[in-house]
């Protein structure tokens, strides 16, 4: 092996590694790296493989439950769901990607999270997405160009997923001044396996072959990892080649010959080959069985003239992976992917020396001890420092700005993006194959899906108030974890277990790092609190540009279960004449509210309380009154509260509502306060529902009836033909703008 590298420091600059990551590099390997340990190292050790700016925030994160079978550390979690079945779910961000290049940067984040998903031996059946975008209100050019991003994210996501017939079934899509410069992609895939066949990406048995299968390897996505871990400049543009580029027809074929491959015992590991390719799969595979590997470069397939080992190691072509086989199975593997036309490859095999040995041509190109990669990664301590902001937004309150009639406050919201529904998004995914979408984009709160083999229900919702985490970063990460548990509940379903996509901005910017160190606090407390463990994620840094980091946004995930897929209980008015019910307290809460945002132009205040007891017995109400049958239907009050809660019931069914609330001021229709839900009652069931909410010690009022060709509420008013037309039309018609 050469080792004489010239202009070492360009080299290192270039590769996003210091000079004490040299040294320490040079004391790892007893000598001076050669060009494809420098990339090997840059990319195991970037911010996006290693963790190295988070890990010391992310220990300690409630992980195990009895119906945990598997959780962090493993290409995806997995939790039990009774009668011998397990979802398996994970949740990653493809922000960088898709910001340089919309379509490719969403379609291969689908597939990425997809590939995680079943190589675990689960069948992908739902996927969700968490999508944030800056301003697209205005007539500018930052305005039109979130708008083409909108666009090309959008036909990305649905392009691939649909191609794959694997149902989008929900999601969500905010918009904010603070993604302007940095949106968030963030992909969610749930997948259902039988629970004893879960498959892992371990590599070991001393001799077993090592087998490349999926598309050949190009050049694209190459430095993917590395360029994901640095911040946006105007110079960013130039970065589209470290964009992957994804074909779902590949990808499709490689769910199905893996699938294929599973009801064989042939495997003793598999993983996908994600952010930094063939480096991180096969490092990742040895390093979990405390193994060695032998990989020769030159028997891998290729897609490109003249590739060299650098380029193998480090390209980021979609759709492969890596497989630890029993030996004497290669070419009864070989002949399942060659069926599905896919490339199948022996390239390597499991070895005792704990090293990844790599060869080209005969000759080894690369020796580097396994474990230290990633157990000697570097660990930052990064400097913390609370946010100077903070001091300044506490206690601004709504009382300081001129007041607006309930009415024009109430017309400004409802047509607000955040709150109108995105048809134009979900309808471009294909949210019905697979024939089992209960509850899709659009039917408000949870989605859910049946699950044939074993009649329960799974709903799942994904949940970031970004508002709530500028103005209290450690409290809006726990109403994140309480937001996505309640949209859960209020479908019937239990929660269980969460996933989180943790987006933050420069953590070398001692604020962010201290927004970032408060958040995991959040999620920490808000799942012990709970019991719904965190079983996997995904962090994702320096979502700047110059110098402007986006809003803290800890997307989580949760999945639930409903023992019964015949009770999955709607959001959405059901019948006229039948009661309407407000459960919980409401106080004059509006910090990080949407009416403060709309109708005061800041995002300041002091976040409403949280009471994670009142929280647990909502939940419990209304799952324990769903399976006794007692409701017609329930959503939870979140932004813009219960006036906006009950309009988009409204709006959805078709059907007009009369309520009226008692407030002691009357803008609190509004009010934001947590642990509160809608829930509509017939007559017939009215006493034994106000006998439970009693009993749990919630306190429950009724409001009003649904029914009639308007939507009243206090002194709100709006014909519901007016009502319809801003809530389903809005959208389609500020994105449409450009077209």
């Amino acid at each position: 092996m050469s080792n004489a590298i010239e202009n070492i420091e360009t080299v290192l600059k270039q590769h996003k590694l210091s000079l004490d990551d040299y040294d320490h590099i040079k004391k790892i390997l007893g000598r001076e790296p050669n060009l494809v340990e420098i990339g090997i190292f840059s990319a195991m050790w970037s911010e996006h493989c290693s963790y190295k700016s988070s890990k010391v925030h992310l220990s300690g994160f409630p992980t195990k439950a009895p119906w945990v079978i598997q959780g962090p550390g493993e290409n995806a979690g997995v939790i039990d769901i009774g009668g011998g079945y397990a979802a398996v779910f994970k949740m990653e961000s493809h922000n960088h990607p898709s910001f340089i290049e919309p379509y490719q940067g969403a379609a291969t984040g689908v597939g990425g999270i997809m590939r995680d998903v079943f190589t675990m031996g689960a069948r992908p059946v739902a996927s969700l997405n968490a999508l944030r975008f800056g301003n697209v209100m205005n007539d500018d050019k930052t305005s039109a160009h979130q708008r083409y991003l909108v666009r090309g994210v959008v036909e990305g996501i649905g392009g691939y997923g649909n191609c794959m017939g694997v149902p989008t079934i929900g999601g969500e899509t905010s918009f904010d001044e603070c993604y302007n410069g940095n949106i968030l992609v963030n992909a969610f895939n749930l997948g259902i396996a039988k629970a004893d066949e879960i498959f892992y990406g371990r590599a070991e048995g001393i001799g077993n072959p090592v087998i490349y299968v999926g598309s050949k390897t190009g050049r694209d996505g190459l430095g993917g990892a590395v360029m994901s871990s640095d911040s946006f400049t105007e110079e960013s543009k130039s970065l589209r080649p470290t964009v992957q580029v994804g074909d779902p027809f590949t990808e499709k074929l490689l769910l199905e010959a893996c699938l294929e491959l599973f009801k064989t015992d042939h495997v003793v590991g598999i993983q996908d080959m994600g952010a930094a390719g063939l480096t991180s799969s096969s490092f990742e595979m040895a390093g979990r069985s405390g193994s060695g590997m032998i990989m020769h470069l030159d028997k891998v397939p290729a897609r490109e003239q003249g590739m060299m080992p650098y380029e193998f190691m480090l390209s980021e072509s979609q759709e492969r992976m890596l497989i630890c086989a029993k030996k004497g199975s290669e070419q009864a593997i070989i002949d399942i992917f060659e069926k599905w036309e896919l490339d199948a490859a022996v390239i390597g095999e499991v070895t005792d020396t704990g090293n990844m040995e790599l060869f080209w041509h005969g000759e080894k190109v690369a020796d580097v001890p396994v474990d230290p990669v990633s157990e000697e990664a570097p660990v930052l301590n990064r400097p913390m420092a609370r946010p100077a902001y903070l001091d300044g937004i506490a206690n601004v309150s709504i009382d300081d700005f001129d007041r607006v009639t309930n009415q024009a406050a109430f017309e400004k919201l409802i047509a607000s993006m955040e709150v109108v529904d995105k048809a134009w998004v979900y309808e471009q995914y294909d949210s019905m194959v697979q024939t089992n979408t209960v509850k899709k984009g659009g039917d408000l709160d949870a989605s859910v899906i049946r699950v044939k083999e074993n009649g329960v229900a799974l709903a799942m919702s994904s949940d970031c108030n970004v508002r709530y985490c500028y103005i209290d970063p450690k409290g809006g990460a726990a109403a994140a974890v309480i937001e996505s548990g309640r949209n859960v509940a209020m479908s019937g379903a239990r929660p269980k277990a969460v996933t989180d996509c943790l987006n933050y901005g420069n953590p070398e910017n001692p604020e962010v790092m201290w927004q970032f160190g408060e958040g995991c606090l959040g999620i920490k407390e808000a799942c012990a609190e709970l019991t719904t463990p965190v079983i996997g994620g995904n962090v994702s840094l320096y979502n700047e540009t110059n110098g402007i980091s986006v809003f803290p946004t800890p997307a989580i995930a949760m999945v639930g279960v409903n023992d019964d897929q015949n009770k999955v209980l709607p959001a959405v008015f059901q019948a006229e004449g039948n009661t309407l019910y407000l459960v919980g307290d409401t106080k004059h809460e509006f910090g990080g509210s949407l009416y403060m945002k709309e109708l005061c132009g800041t995002v300041a205040g002091t976040l409403p309380e949280i009471d994670y007891k009142k929280e647990l017995a909502l939940w419990e109400l209304v799952i324990e009154a769903n399976k006794k049958e007692l409701l017609e239907s329930a959503k939870d009050c979140s932004a813009g509260g219960a006036a906006i809660a009950l309009a988009k019931m409204a709006a959805k069914s078709g059907m007009g509502a009369n309520v009226i609330m008692n407030v002691t001021d009357e803008r609190d229709v509004f009010s934001e306060s947590f642990s509160r839900a809608v829930v509509e009652v017939s007559d017939a069931n009215a006493a034994a529902f106000e006998a439970m909410a009693s009993e749990l010690g919630l306190h429950c009022i009724s409001i009003g009836k649904v029914g009639g060709a308007h939507f009243l509420f206090n002194d709100i008013a709006m014909p519901m033909a007016q009502l319809k037309d801003l809530y389903f039309n809005t959208f389609k018609r500020v994105i449409e703008r450009d077209i």
